[in-house]
């Protein structure tokens, strides 16, 4: 039998029904390449942990490499993972588009992708095996539903400004997307700023001073793409003299136990659930390619949303 190898591809994502571990080879290791975004957030942070210990668990040897957020790093990684023959390499894209040039020469070498958490944008879906992941189109449907819910009843307007993920990012776009589609249908809500924060707490401050200093009291809504850009944020609004959550509402991604400390101070109204803990999920995945077995082509993972009256609650029983 010809000796298959596996490819990767990961970013950030939630964690639904672990997939059966069974029949793969005994004898030498599986040995994974994982190619990280970087270390920008809190949520990262933990699928970093998840995946490390994951394949720890699992027997999987792991190769691991951080790519501080540069889609060049990752493309590095990934050829070093290809001449290093792994058997599988995961990667999670910085952005959508530009992976194609390194993924064929992932092909050409018989080496299967799996992407996790982001996925890319690619005419040739026979460039990679599966995508686990968010949906990250409904995460932000699911924050549009929550605030138009919330105003109900307010004639309006009501202004909104927007922190954006990683410009180019698959959960930038999709978060930006499922918020815009769900809000359209009522003129009263208008997002009147929208720029990157980078998924950063300290790009997030900094983007909402320059937010309140142009509009601050025009300002009803954050909509931050993570829970990070909007702890950074609640800081600005604070040192701006007012008070997060009550004078602007605020409404955050990822579900991370600093968004849970925030709601519980009252600060931050609502976050909506991302599960970092991919670790488990990828491994099962990766066994189940190696053994020879189908896999759906997209698994999406399960998620939930946290407003602010549940956070005390719920607390004890976040991981991340």
């Amino acid at each position: 039998m010809k000796r298959r190898t596996v490819l990767v591809a990961m970013a950030a994502a939630p964690l639904g029904a672990m997939l059966p571990v069974t029949g793969f080879a005994q004898g030498k290791p599986i040995v994974l390449g994982f190619a990280q975004v970087g270390a920008e957030s809190e949520w990262r942070t933990a699928n970093t942990q998840s995946i490390k210990s994951s394949a720890k668990d699992a027997g999987i040897e792991l190769k691991f490499s951080d790519a501080q957020q540069k889609q060049e790093n990752q493309i590095k990684a990934i050829r070093s993972y290809i001449a290093q023959k792994v058997d599988v390499i995961a990667f999670s894209p910085v952005v959508e588009t530009g992976w194609d040039t390194v993924l064929v020469e992932a092909k050409n070498a018989k080496i299967p992708v799996v992407l996790t958490d982001r996925a890319i944008s690619s005419k040739d879906d026979t460039l990679y095996v599966t995508f686990i992941g968010s949906d990250f189109t409904e995460e932000g449907r699911k924050a549009g539903r929550w605030l138009v819910e919330k105003e109900k009843g307010n004639p309006g307007p009501v202004n909104i400004v927007e922190l954006q993920g990683t410009v180019g990012s698959a959960p930038a776009i999709d978060r930006k997307k499922g918020f815009e589609e769900i809000i359209k249908s009522d003129p009263k809500f208008k997002i009147i700023r929208s720029q990157t924060g980078d998924f950063t707490r300290a790009k997030g401050k900094e983007v909402m001073e320059a937010f309140l200093k142009a509009d601050g009291d025009k300002i009803n809504v954050l909509y931050a793409h993570n829970d990070d850009m909007a702890i950074g944020a609640i800081q600005a609004i604070e040192e701006a003299g007012k008070k997060p959550g009550k004078d602007i509402i605020i409404i955050s991604v990822d579900g991370v136990k600093g968004a849970f400390e925030a709601m519980m101070a009252g600060k931050l109204n609502v976050s909506v659930e991302c599960s970092p803990l991919l670790g488990p999920q990828l491994m099962a995945v990766v066994k189940d390619i190696k053994a020879g077995k189908s896999v759906p082509k997209r698994i999406v993972t399960q998620e939930s949303i946290f407003p602010m009256e549940v956070a005390a609650k719920e607390f004890p029983n976040r991981k991340y």
